[in-house]
Order: C-alpha cells, then sequence, then structure tokens
C-alpha cells in the first residue's frame, strides 16, 4: 500500500478520500463500510489545550472494542492500533536525531508486556511513541524501526528495554464512545506546536522468528486523509 515519499521523507499510499487544505486543523474522512467500525476513522486532530496537548480519533463505531485474539506466544502475535503519524522529529521524543517517522501509537496486544521499568500492560490500552521507516519485508511496507544488537543508541527513560525505537510513557489515555483521546504534556514535546499530523488504524505483527524487523505493519485499516499526506495542523483548541 505505501511507497516512500522522498521529500520529507514520510509515507503515502492510494488517492485521497477526501481533498483537503493544506492548512487543516483536523482531518475529516467519511465512512467506509469496508472498514471495521472500531477502526473506522471519520475524524482525527491534535490541539493544544493549555498545558497539554490532546491527540483524538473518532470512528464509525466504538472505539477500542475490538482486540486481537491472544496466540499464547510473543513471536507471530498481534498488536491493535489507533495511530498519529507526525512530523515531530526523533530527538524530540527521547531518541537520537532524525531517525524516522515519529508517530504516537494507542494499542492492544495480549501476548506480551511492553511497559516502562518491566510493568504489566498486556491487559489495556496504552500509548507509545514508535519511530517507523520503510521495510519491503513487512505487509504494510512499515517496521518499527529495530536497534542492532550490541547497539546503544540513546532512549528515554521509559524506554520498555526491548530492541526497538519504541517508548512506554504513562499518558492519560481515555476511550469513550466512538473517540479515543490522549493528553500530554506540551513541555514533553515542544514541537508540536504547528507540526502536521495524520491518523491511521493499523494491525502490526511481531516476527515469528523474533529476527529485524522484529515488529511490522502487516495491516492498515484506514488513513484519515487517504494518503498519508499529513495534511493536519496542530493548533489551539477552539
Amino acid at each position: 500500500m505505501f511507497r516512500t515519499l522522498i521529500a520529507g521523507g514520510l509515507v503515502a499510499g492510494a488517492a485521497a478520500l477526501c481533498p483537503l487544505p493544506a492548512a487543516a486543523h483536523s482531518i475529516k474522512a467519511e465512512p467506509k463500510q469496508a472498514v471495521q467500525a472500531s477502526f473506522d476513522i471519520i475524524e482525527t486532530t491534535i490541539v493544544t489545550r493549555g498545558d497539554k496537548a490532546v491527540f483524538t480519533t473518532r470512528v464509525r463505531g466504538e472505539a477500542g472494542k475490538d482486540k486481537p485474539d491472544a496466540t499464547g506466544k510473543f513471536e507471530g502475535s498481534s498488536v491493535y492500533a489507533y495511530v498519529w503519524p507526525t512530523t515531530l522529529n526523533s530527538a524530540e521524543i527521547g531518541f537520537e536525531k532524525d531517525q524516522g517517522i515519529v508517530a504516537l501509537a494507542v494499542t492492544f496486544h495480549p501476548d506480551f508486556d511492553d511497559a516502562a521499568y518491566g510493568g504489566k500492560n498486556r491487559h489495556i490500552w496504552h500509548p507509545h511513541w514508535v519511530v517507523l521507516a520503510q521495510d519491503k519485508a513487512c505487509g504494510a511496507g512499515l517496521k518499527v524501526i529495530d536497534i542492532p544488537n550490541g547497539a546503544k543508541p540513546k532512549v528515554p527513560p521509559t524506554w520498555p528495554n526491548v530492541p526497538l525505537l519504541i517508548d512506554s510513557p504513562e499518558y492519560p489515555t481515555t476511550f469513550k464512545g466512538d473517540s479515543v483521546d490522549v493528553e500530554i504534556p506540551v513541555a514533553l514535546i515542544s514541537g508540536i506546536k504547528g507540526a502536521s499530523f495524520d491518523g491511521v488504524t493499523a494491525g502490526l505483527r511481531v516476527n515469528g522468528n523474533l529476527h529485524a524487523p522484529l515488529l511490522c505493519v502487516s495491516d492498515v485499516f484506514k488513513v484519515a486523509s487517504g494518503d498519508l499526506r499529513l495534511p493536519g495542523k496542530v493548533a489551539p483548541a477552539r
């Protein structure tokens, strides 16, 4: 589905669902019956409200209702996610500079824990920062970037000690009806003001052989803009 966009280092796919101005503050999408209702994005936004940045996605059905089935093992297991790809730099979330596409993802994966400091989170929807890159070995052409054996890159304090560019901060995350919301202190991501974004719902899969790429984007359920051109603009809440 995806192809590389050389300018900006982002990723794009098929034609847009509906045209949007470049300065759009939110992204609205037409419902699509072929997409499971709980992942059928109808609107996605990121706004600043006081000292918080609020990430919101609305879907046609009940947000968070559908979860992957447990397999009983880590390798080959599945992850479901509500994702906000952004133009943030990886240095702004605690990694080395210019590592890839920075996205906030709210995930559910019943077969493993990846909370900070050895905590448990397989039983709840929870947020992550992830850094993504293109990889043709993945079903949807994207992966969470691997950390090679022996490498010791800069990582944030809440890195969950897995060989991926992934962070496990405990941001307030709320599911209510058709919406999922995440609140993040602006002071932690100062570059969010005026940043561009998009909304995606997706399935990810852990490599059955536990080799790089360890965590692939295996299936894209829906892209809010239709082509992942990041037309949304972060602005103060109205």
